[in-house]
């Protein structure tokens, strides 16, 4: 029988404990934690030692550390793998400022012999297997991706993870798949090949698992305020069948549950919402309801639980009952989050 293994990306100040928990519930074959700085894990830095905490639950899961120098991440992977994960996974691909411009994620794309140095102190100093998330390359004119694959194997990861963008894009365009095959289709290449990027449906999950032979996919930010993604999706890639629509008030609750997860995580009740906004500002179940602005507003502007799941009540009252009916003729993209 075939399979599909579907994946949680590593995201900051995204796939924390309450929200990878939540995706491992709906399907996730595996998740990854957010990044880990190596340099703030060996100063014992506590913020960064927590995100080091992981549950029997979430299995297998990965813990993903970045930096920019072999030794500092050569001990950080000695800590990290005391904390007994399944994978340790090196950040070769964050294009954010604050890390690919200081020489580190996908910085090292344009220092490729400090990536492997990297890569192979990191798979010399621990017993756990190693693997990879990168890019394309810098940018459009150094789409180094299918040499880097075999370099990067030959340094002894044991998968490779591939965004189908170049640091540059950002996040922006549309994600190349093409080279993804070409490395996944390369003779000399005989690790699993994970597929990123731009994959938010149940039908382009099917359509690169087919094309591109990829041995994953790694889903991103389709998964924003939409754990249950994993599980529309693999109904899907199994039946050739769509879920039925779920109703708002189904969708609602398991956006309760993440407040409230990350409360718990956190530890104040304030800082727990404020770290779910991103879910609300992102989640397909408040996209396209007419009329829906000052509601918006007032949602992600409340700082209270009771505050936040009032005003979910209220949108489900008023909206859930033509929720499944909703059409793209009625859709009013200013009102949608």
């Amino acid at each position: 029988m075939t399979t599909y293994p579907l994946y949680l990306a590593p995201m900051e100040d995204v796939t924390d404990p309450a929200f990878r928990l939540l995706c491992k519930r709906f399907g996730a074959d595996r998740v990854y934690t957010e990044f880990v700085n190596a340099d703030a894990l060996v100063r014992d830095v506590e913020s960064t030692v927590r995100k080091l905490r992981i549950s029997d639950t979430e299995r297998p899961v990965a813990i993903q550390i970045y930096g920019r120098e072999p030794e500092s991440m050569a001990d950080a992977a000695r800590i990290v793998e005391q904390a007994h994960p399944d994978f340790i996974d090196i950040n070769f691909g964050c294009p954010v400022k604050k890390v690919a411009g200081k020489g580190a994620g996908a910085g090292l794309l344009r220092d490729v012999p400090k990536m492997l140095a990297i890569t192979r102190a990191v798979v010399n100093a621990v017993h756990l297997p190693v693997t990879a998330k990168t890019r394309l390359g810098w940018n459009h004119d150094e789409l180094i991706i299918v040499d880097l694959a075999e370099a990067l194997q030959d340094c002894g990861i044991r998968e490779l993870a591939i965004h189908g963008r170049t640091r540059a894009q950002m996040y922006t365009g549309e994600a190349d798949w093409t080279l993804i095959g070409a490395v996944k289709n390369n003779p000399r290449m005989h690790i699993p090949i994970i597929g990123n990027g731009d994959v938010t449906t149940p039908q382009r999950a099917k359509e690169c698992f087919d094309r591109y032979g990829v041995d994953a996919i790694m889903v991103g930010r389709g998964t924003f305020g939409c754990p249950w993604i994993f599980e529309d999706m693999k109904h899907y890639l199994t039946t050739g069948q769509l879920l039925p629509p779920r109703t708002m008030e189904w969708c609602v609750s398991v956006l309760k549950e993440h407040v409230t997860r990350s409360i718990e995580w956190i530890g104040d009740e304030r800082k727990g919402i404020i770290h779910s906004r991103r879910h609300f500002a992102n989640s397909p179940v408040f996209k396209g309801l007419y009329d829906f602005k000052q509601t918006r507003i007032a949602l992600l502007r409340a700082d209270t639980k009771d505050e936040v799941f009032q005003i979910m009540d209220r949108i489900v009252d008023k909206w859930g009952k033509d929720y499944s009916s909703i059409s793209n003729t009625n859709l009013n993209p200013q009102d949608s989050l």
